[in-house]
């Protein structure tokens, strides 16, 4: 399965997508800051897909995303973004980037589709 990134200041959510998306097999990192999820890809690895929140202190989704695709081997990274934000402005921005934008309250099928969707094999460790 997926190597998956999980970032949301909110610890609830973080748990509530990482167990859900364990339980389809798949392998997770959860975090509750973008600096907590760069370190964790600087030491764990690149994930395959990554779902953020768009509102977080210190640094948003979407700077995030823009951070870990200017990686080494993350040019390509897709991207869902999870938000409660749903201004068209904020929509139009992440999927200037690519992303899949989802809002939440989100629906498990939904978050699952997308990530299927999105991530293809890749090799790696975590």
């Amino acid at each position: 399965m997926s190597r998956v990134l999980v970032v949301d200041d909110d610890p609830n959510t973080v748990r509530i997508v990482t167990v859900r998306l364990q339980s389809m097999g798949h392998k997770v990192i959860g975090t509750v800051s973008a600096q907590e999820a760069l370190e964790a890809v600087a030491t764990r690895g690149n994930p395959d897909v990554a779902v953020l929140d768009v509102s977080m202190p210190e640094m948003n989704g979407l700077e995030l995303l823009q951070k870990l695709r200017a990686q080494e081997g993350l040019g390509d990274l897709p991207a869902i973004f999870l938000s409660a934000r749903v201004l068209p402005e904020q929509v139009q921005a992440g999927r200037e980037l690519g992303a899949v934008y989802l809002t939440k309250p989100f629906i498990a099928s939904a978050l699952l589709n997308a990530i299927t969707e999105a991530v293809s094999p890749r090799s790696g460790t975590w």
